[in-house]
């Protein structure tokens, strides 16, 4: 009898020991998979060891993490839902729940889970960042504004939520709230160029000139120029009345920042101020060629050629001259030729329109039948 007892004993230790040694080695080969990264295979490990039915929450907890890291949204989010349905109110289930649903596009799921967190923890800093962000994406702006009110009121110095929550309020027309906003986290973090960046449009916005021009300046000395800086510069050094200073903050634009309608406009400007006039014109000039597309004569052709076919010559002929302002394209002479001469039977204008078709340069291979044809048409003309 006491040999059988001390056999049960001996059993019972040497299984504890085993188990205690399957625990051990698979510890440490999954603590291998997590440092190398390798989470599908560790994924693949513990169903391998934890085949289902899985009912220990720890187990499906694993599982629900390991699948998440690899990338297996579907099977994350079922693994999560499994212990969801245990227990509801777990808010590191939920904020799992709610980051793959919105990793997957479902946003509206993803909404709906952290606000239930928030009915839970309504300090959450984080799920009121994620909603706002996500309320963004739906378009709702009203949403995304509250959601960021509520997270800054949370953490006043968090320089993201202080930029996103100072441009959402400048749509508002809240400029001032706005400033207030970017202030109190610029305290907290007086070279964050997020935040030098949203005072610079604010200050912009509400026509701080003097303090506009002091951010942007302090941007570019910290080497992070952009070409809205500079124009939020030099446009605030023009009103000042700083012409020559606007002057050099405009030409100062690299060739990865080109010039654009307002640079060009605002050195013209200042040029016009100075009285140097030549110069003001050639930057005028480049102001109102930024300003309109190089395809506008053609949109003008088109548009005649519609009121052509309507059978309305005149409003064709206006509309092939408006395209001509925009610059020249060849076939619109010999169109507004053709109109002339075939629906006004205006011969002097048609020779003209004829001649200037000619003129105009082109590829002469591509467009031979039209020069043969226009050639020998004027010739006709003239008899």
């Amino acid at each position: 009898m006491k040999n059988l007892l001390f056999l049960i004993i001996l059993c019972t230790i040497t299984l504890q020991s085993l188990a205690q040694q399957k625990d051990a080695k698979t510890d440490s080969l999954l603590v291998e998979y997590y440092q190398t990264q390798r989470y599908a295979e560790a994924a693949d490990y513990l169903k391998k060891i934890y085949p289902e039915p899985v009912e220990n929450p720890k187990i499906i907890s694993q599982l629900a993490y390991t699948s998440n890291m690899a990338g297996r949204l579907p099977d994350a989010e079922g693994y999560y839902q499994r212990l969801y349905s245990v227990d509801s109110n777990n808010v590191a289930t939920l904020i799992n729940i709610a980051s793959i649903n919105s990793r997957r596009g479902n946003n509206p799921k993803a909404i709906k889970y952290y606000k239930r967190i928030l009915k839970i923890d309504s300090t959450n800093f984080s799920v009121y960042r994620q909603l706002a962000t996500l309320s963004k994406t739906t378009g709702d702006i009203t949403a995304n504004l509250l959601y960021l009110q509520k997270a800054n009121a949370l953490n006043p110095e968090s320089g993201d939520v202080a930029y996103d929550l100072s441009s959402a309020l400048i749509l508002f027309g809240q400029n001032a709230q706005a400033e207030k906003i970017l202030d109190r986290a610029l305290s907290a973090d007086t070279a964050n160029i997020l935040l030098l960046d949203g005072k610079a449009q604010v200050c912009y916005t509400l026509k701080k000139y003097p303090e506009t021009i002091s951010i942007c300046q302090k941007l570019i000395d910290m080497d992070a120029k952009t070409s809205q800086i500079v124009s939020y510069k030099g446009v605030s050094e023009f009103n000042l009345k700083k012409y020559a200073d606007c002057l050099i903050t405009f030409h100062a634009l690299d060739s990865s920042q080109t010039q654009s309608e307002t640079s060009h406009y605002y050195m013209g400007m200042s040029y016009k101020a100075l009285k140097l006039d030549t110069k003001a014109i050639y930057y005028l000039q480049l102001a109102i060629d930024d300003a309109i597309s190089p395809n506008t004569n053609s949109y003008y052709s088109e548009i005649a050629d519609c009121y052509d076919r309507l059978h309305l010559p005149r409003k064709a002929l206006t509309a092939y001259q408006r395209g001509l302002t925009f610059g020249e394209l060849p076939m619109v002479y010999y169109s507004m030729a053709a109109i002339y001469d075939t629906n006004l039977k205006d011969t002097a204008q048609a020779v003209k329109y004829y001649k200037k078709y000619l003129t105009a340069k082109k590829d002469a291979d591509k467009q031979k039948n039209y020069i043969d044809f226009t050639e020998k048409r004027i010739v006709d003309l003239k008899r």
